[in-house]
Formats: C-alpha cells, structure tokens, sequence
C-alpha cells in the first residue's frame, strides 16, 4: 500500500496596508506625432464608423494622443450620433473593443472617446 504526499496549504504573507501620502505627480505628456501604426488604427476607427452612419463624408477621427496609449476621438454629424452611439452604449462599445484589439496585436493600448 502507498502512502499519498501529504499537502501542507500555506496562508498568504499579510500585506501592509498603503501608507497615507500625497499622490505622485503623473508623468508630463510629451507632444508627439501620429506614427503609421497611430494612422491604421484611425482608419480601422474611420471605417467603422462609416458604415454605421447615414452621412459617412462627415466622419472624423483624430488622434489626441499617439504612442503606446493612444486616444482616438469620433466626430460624426449629430443626426448620426445615436447610429455610433447604438442601444445602451452596444455599438460604441463593440467599436472600443475591435479598436482595443487591434491595438493590442500591435502591442499598445488604444481608447475611443465620441464627441457629441
């Protein structure tokens, strides 16, 4: 007859609580250009968007900030608005996700934000 291993579980170490202080200051923003990488993830933005509107011409994306963290901005003609927008956020929602997706197979991060 075998005898089982026996198992010792162990609790994890308990974590000192963060001590009160002021916050760091965030690292400033450096101004950089949009890059190629930057330019394809606008136009994957810009194509989606025009085929959820009634007035594709009036598409915009910018970039606001290019690099690794990127944020796109959507300008759309208001009556299209709700198109982009979609029944509880679904449709803006999906487009951050397929955006979100593409940025990460480049390795970055990337954000969708939609003016109104």
């Amino acid at each position: 007859m075998e005898r089982a291993e026996t198992v010792v579980h162990t609790r994890p170490a308990e974590v000192a609580p963060l001590s009160p202080g002021p916050a760091p200051a965030p690292a400033p923003r450096v101004a950089r250009a949009a890059g190629q990488e930057d330019q394809r993830l606008r136009e994957l933005v810009v194509m989606m968007a025009r085929g959820l509107v009634d007035r594709p011409d009036d598409v915009e994306v910018e970039v606001l900030e290019p690099g690794e963290d990127a944020v796109f901005e959507l300008h759309v003609h208001p009556d299209d608005l709700g198109h982009v927008i979609g029944k509880q956020g679904r449709t803006a929602r999906s487009m951050r996700l397929a955006l979100g997706a593409a940025a990460s197979r480049v390795g970055r991060n990337a954000d969708l934000e939609i003016a109104d």
